[in-house]
């Protein structure tokens, strides 16, 4: 039977609402059951293309003797980040307070009163890779509520704390006045100075693997450029968007970017595509060629925006939230590419698009290849003793098959929520560009 995320609208929380698992959504139902009951609180929170959220679902979440021990001990909260980030915020900051790290799918036990005293991230089904199996923490959970309730409930102070501790330093103290600049002149410098330490000069971005795009740290330093005409600010920027637009990152295909890399080179992505992101990065691209008139950074930006128009804007005219890493069970499915796949579609055109592509016999991905732009494009057209325009048209030709053809697979899920935030990001990215 369905849970009561069934009469939920979140598509992340519906992905969940046949779990043998008794969810309850974010409320006073909950929390005031687990008063009555004087039970933890187990919260759940992801977001709907969440990759690691389908596999700790599929093996905990689905079991039967996890959703058992759930069922008994807890009671259970699902949340959608996306939905509620305010929630998400709070909890997060307790979980990297305790572990040092975050992400999702987040784990948190909470008290009856919403303190969290225990936290993580994914947990597997079995003992691995030294983190325990999220069975044996729902037991050592459950048995210390009901034995060792006073550590609970110093750690839940210790966090409690932390949060009063942090509440000074971010309350609104009123209209800043001259004396009283929001930033100054030194922290500009400082910033600067901190993002150039950290630059990347081959592949670009900052530091190594996983690689995110840090939009806003590039959009500082373009504008630091205009204010300022530092060539290295501008450098740095325009160098890690081309090669972010030539990597894995970039859906070369049918344009967008994927969330972020899981190597230091842009290859490998996290195949969910998240409106935000691409939402920044279509405003960051129109404004790097403003500055550099960069007609490789004006196309991947325009395709970009072709693939916000075709595949995340909503009859009435909203843009969706996300689509999915994963289809048919598997992660990038959709995306990828085996060498024979290429060979028998693209046919005459395939040496040249395989070569400007990067793809193999062997694959850069699991046996396929996820395109990418290895060599710079010039670099290909000379070793085909062919011109740059000849070479982009073969490479559109390509593009064209490709999608017509991947129109054809299972596609990724949507998020079609509408979220008046993200909405106003996209729109502010599309009207500028």
């Amino acid at each position: 039977m369905a849970n009561r995320l069934a009469q939920e609208t979140s598509p992340y929380l519906l992905q969940h609402a046949d779990n043998p698992v008794d969810w309850y959504p974010w409320g006073e139902e909950a929390l005031g059951r687990a008063r009555a009951e004087d039970k933890p609180i187990l919260l759940s929170i992801g977001y709907a293309a969440c990759h690691w959220c389908h596999v700790m679902a599929h093996e905990s979440f689905e079991d039967a003797e996890t959703a058992r021990l759930m069922n008994e001990r807890f009671v259970n909260v699902k949340v959608d980040r996306e939905e509620r980030p305010d929630l998400d915020s709070v909890y997060m900051q307790a979980v990297q307070a305790m572990t040092g790290q975050g992400g999702w799918p987040m784990t948190v036990f909470l008290t009856p009163a919403g303190e969290p005293f225990y936290g993580g991230t994914y947990f597997p089904p079995e003992d691995r890779h030294g983190m325990p199996s999220f069975r044996r923490i729902l037991l050592s959970i459950a048995d210390a509520w009901q034995t060792k309730r006073g550590d609970i409930a110093n750690s839940a102070a210790a966090i409690r704390e932390m949060y009063q501790a942090a509440g000074p330093r971010t309350k609104d103290r009123g209209p800043k006045t001259e004396n009283q600049p929001h930033v100054t002149a030194d922290t500009l410098a400082r910033a600067t100075k901190d993002l150039y330490a950290r630059f990347e000069p081959m592949m670009g971005g900052f530091g190594g693997a996983p690689k995110f795009p840090h939009t806003m740290a590039l959009d500082f330093l373009l504008r630091r450029w205009a204010r300022t005409g530092d060539a290295h600010a501008l450098h740095i920027a325009t160098h890690s968007f081309q090669q972010m637009a030539r990597g894995g990152i970039y859906d070369q295909a049918g344009g967008g970017f994927h969330r972020f890399a899981v190597d230091a080179r842009w290859l490998v992505p996290h195949f969910e595509k998240m409106l935000y992101d691409n939402a920044l990065l279509l405003r960051l691209g129109a404004h790097l060629y403003e500055a550099t008139k960069n007609d490789e950074i004006r196309a991947a930006t325009e395709k970009a925006g072709d693939w916000l128009a075709r595949e995340m804007t909503s009859p009435e005219g909203g843009f969706y939230s996300s689509l999915d890493a994963d289809s048919e069970g598997e992660e990038g499915k959709f995306y990828v590419w085996s060498s024979g796949e290429l060979d028998s579609l693209l046919g005459a055109d395939a040496p040249l698009v395989k070569a400007y592509y990067g793809a193999t016999a062997g694959g850069n991905f699991e046996g396929s290849n996820i395109l990418n732009i290895p060599a710079d494009p010039s670099e290909i057209a000379q070793r085909f003793h062919i011109d740059i325009a000849t070479q982009s048209a073969a490479i559109a030709r390509a593009n064209q098959t490709l999608m017509q053809r991947r129109s054809q697979r299972v596609r990724p899920g949507c998020d079609d929520k509408i979220l008046a935030a993200w909405n106003g990001l996209a729109l502010r990215g599309i009207v500028e560009a």
